[in-house]
């Protein structure tokens, strides 16, 4: 091993979305989440929250309002009461990922703020992929009826 490798543990391997230089792999088209599909603004949650629709899962409420142009943005509330820092964390990885691999279902301008439950950390990761797709084509349907 040269000095100038970078050193590998065994969390970081090659197909865990690291190349073989230890550098982050560039993800498939399609599979990102860019800052444009982002909610971040306090403002923009708090108008989804007062002026929005709710949709129930039994892991998840999602919150979502229609926007008369731009593209479909998520947010994800987590609060403290789901844990500490470190689960709060866990949580928003698992959701991101959920919703980078279905956000393509919402077609419409739509902000959309998820507020999982506790439940997200131990649910296996399909049934969370089945719930965020299965919210994202009941909002997609209401949309469409507007």
């Amino acid at each position: 091993m040269s000095a100038d490798a970078p050193k590998q543990s065994s969390e970081q391997s090659p197909g865990q979305g690291l190349d073989q230089r230890g550098e982050r792999a560039a993800a498939p088209k399609g599979a990102t989440f860019p800052r444009t599909a982002r909610l971040l603004k306090h403002a923009d949650f708090e108008r989804v929250y007062k002026q929005g629709r709710r949709h129930f899962s039994s892991h998840m409420t999602v919150f979502y309002l229609r926007q008369t142009e731009g593209i479909a943005r998520t947010g994800f509330t987590v609060g403290r009461v789901l844990g500490g820092a470190v689960q709060r964390n866990r949580i928003k990885r698992r959701m991101r990922d959920a919703v980078r691999q279905r956000r393509s279902i919402l077609q419409s301008a739509v902000d959309v703020v998820i507020n999982p439950k506790k439940s997200v950390l131990q649910v296996e990761f399909p049934i969370l992929l089945e719930e965020v797709s299965r919210a994202f084509e009941v909002i997609a349907r209401k949309m469409a009826e507007k």
